[in-house]
């Protein structure tokens, strides 16, 4: 294995992935807030403050144990707080909370793509060597990454298990007692979504998702 380059990848990777995963968990918070919920605001979790979203196994330590296992990053970041009881309907309110996670990646991608076709890469083509490769190309890099990085976090997290985005989105969707039985694997749901990636299903849900954003993204 080529170490240099893996450093070089996670140091690319890293400002991107704290941005990706600050927005995510703020924007829970944030649409929680909305709904009637201040848990989050009251405990100081609506910051971009990205040392407030680290958990130091979930953030740190698996991302890089997954890519040196399987070239795939995979991890957490610390959950925001929401009581679903400050919701007036608290199945609704869960789960538009949780969406707001997605669908903020993947504006953070659309965004990156924006700066990426309309501002840097012109910038790149036209600047001098020296400003282009010490600057400009590891900013190229970056957004590259921060496109991939978002969609997949975005991706991962529509996998419906709870207590992933799209498994408390299915729970809000399904009728109260379907709800009620589902939601009552969320105690393992981390354990099942690691035995997915594990035997390989959960790249039956990604992969497809993945190559629609990505081919969507391109068109720009």
């Amino acid at each position: 294995m080529d170490y240099a380059a893996v450093a070089r990848q996670l140091l690319i990777s890293a400002l991107p992935i704290l941005i990706a995963i600050t927005f995510h968990e703020v924007s829970h918070g944030f649409v929680a807030y909305k709904l009637g919920d201040s848990t989050a605001k009251m405990l100081g979790r609506l910051t971009l403050n990205p040392l407030a979203s680290i958990d130091l196994f979930g953030t740190i330590l698996l991302p890089i144990m997954t890519y040196l296992l399987t070239g795939l990053v995979f991890g957490y970041a610390k959950p925001v707080p929401i009581n679903p009881m400050n919701f007036k309907n608290p199945r609704k309110g869960m789960a538009l909370s949780a969406v707001a996670g997605p669908v903020t990646n993947i504006v953070l991608a659309l965004i990156s793509v924006i700066l990426l076709k309309l501002i840097i890469a012109p910038l790149a083509m036209t600047s001098p060597d020296t400003i282009s490769e010490t600057i400009l190309q590891p900013v190229i890099m970056i957004l590259k990454a921060s496109i991939q990085i978002n969609v997949i976090l975005a991706v991962v997290n529509m996998i419906p298990i709870p207590p992933l985005d799209g498994g408390r989105v299915l729970v809000g969707l399904l009728p109260s007692r379907q709800a009620m039985t589902f939601s009552k694997i969320e105690p393992f749901g981390f354990i099942i979504v690691l035995v997915l990636f594990y035997t390989g299903i959960a790249s039956y849900i990604i992969t497809p998702l993945f190559i629609f954003f990505m081919k969507l993204f391109r068109m720009f």
